[in-house]
């Protein structure tokens, strides 16, 4: 069982991630529209994007109790 500081941990490290996940997500944006051929960089940042998305996934399931049906 987790205690309460590492559940609060936790919860902060999910909320670094979505707000990194959120400004990559703001940075593609602004390149697709300001530079169309920046491709492999843009590439580059959804693969980052992915990645954050995997992390805040796997601790997500972290905060869910583990129930013995």
């Amino acid at each position: 069982m987790i205690d309460d500081d590492s559940l609060d941990e936790i919860k902060r490290r999910v909320e670094q991630l979505r707000a990194a996940h959120r400004a990559l997500d703001d940075d593609i944006i602004h390149m697709i529209e300001e530079r169309p051929f920046a491709q492999l960089e843009i590439t580059r940042m959804k693969k980052r994007k992915l990645a954050l998305k995997d992390q805040i996934t796997m601790l997500e399931s972290a905060l869910v109790p583990n129930i013995i049906a």
